[in-house]
């Protein structure tokens, strides 16, 4: 077992959901270095040759096999930005487990910048879960800030689950997407913000393919004096369909600003956006309280339930 401490193993096991060494492919970093490594025969992962980061390649035909690439930080005041690009076969269905988890106890910002590149395929499965997560009492913030780039070839499917629901006092979330014919992309996204945070989050889309499509939902919850903006943008150059959705709960003096975009640029592209901001409703809450629940429990519940 590589040796991290008790803070460094709670981080991993909130953003990876790692009690243990993780079967199949992993990479584990832990404040700025590699704290272990592992490759198997069909995933293949190895440093770069530039810059901070790892090159993960994955053979044609892998299927039912995951890779693990957590970050942990809990030293005060480290910086860094690490590149890692994923290139996935032909005929994968693969799980692909990522995030960062930052203890900041001291008064040093700690921030990590992650740029993930997806080259995927052609009749390809990935799915790629990402998790943020923020702890510690220093005064020092603690800031993530990851962009995503993801290229889909032919007739395969992409399905990202992008969560940051504690602890991150700043972030810029930033991915961009080009889809060829019959492709796919699924994106879930569950956000919330406390305190004097920010989240800025961006999703630029472009469908080229015939029978491309993309369908993207973000829930999310402003609390306290926090600030979030969303730009969904999705651009339509062939016959395919594209749908946003955002969803948002604003608490106190939470603030939301939502900024959808669509573009067609053919007869056949089918387009749309929905957009919901407000606060909790009272009869929900009333209804929780006559169940015996407090009224700040009856708030936690629906919160619970609207993140999941």
């Amino acid at each position: 077992m590589f040796q991290l401490d008790e803070i460094q193993m709670r981080l991993l096991n909130e953003v990876a959901d790692l009690h243990t060494v993780p079967e199949g492919a992993y990479n584990i970093r832990s404040n700025s270095k590699a704290a272990a490594r592992q490759s198997t025969a069909n995933i293949d992962i190895e440093p770069r040759e530039e810059g901070e980061g790892i090159n993960i390649h994955i053979k044609d035909g892998t299927v039912n096999e995951s890779v693990h690439i957590p970050v942990v930080m809990s030293q005060s005041g480290l910086t860094e930005t690490v590149y890692n690009d994923f290139f996935v076969g032909d005929n994968c269905d693969v799980t692909i487990v990522a995030g960062c988890g930052i203890d900041n106890c001291g008064n040093l910002d700690s921030e990590h910048d992650g740029i993930h590149r997806f080259f995927v395929g052609k009749n390809s499965k990935v799915k790629y879960v990402e998790k943020h997560y923020g702890s510690g009492e220093g005064t020092g913030k603690r800031i993530l800030n990851p962009e995503t780039e993801v290229y889909v070839k032919e007739n395969s499917t992409v399905e990202m689950e992008m969560v940051q629901i504690k602890g991150v006092d700043d972030t810029n979330r930033s991915t961009i997407a080009k889809l060829d014919a019959g492709a796919k992309l699924i994106v879930r996204e569950r956000l919330m913000t406390h305190g004097n945070q920010t989240a800025y989050s961006s999703y630029d889309v472009e469908l080229n393919g015939e029978g491309s499509s993309a369908d993207i939902v973000s829930r999310s919850v402003a609390r306290d004096d926090s600030y979030q903006k969303l730009d969904l943008k999705i651009v339509g150059n062939k016959a395919c369909s594209g749908h946003t959705e955002c969803d948002s709960i604003i608490m106190d003096n939470g603030r939301v600003l939502a900024v959808p975009a669509l573009e067609a640029n053919n007869v056949d592209a089918a387009l749309v956006h929905e957009a919901a901001i407000g606060k909790i409703a009272g009869e929900q809450l009333i209804k929780l309280m006559t169940l015996g629940l407090t009224e700040a429990e009856a708030e936690e519940q629906i919160i619970n339930g609207f993140l999941k």
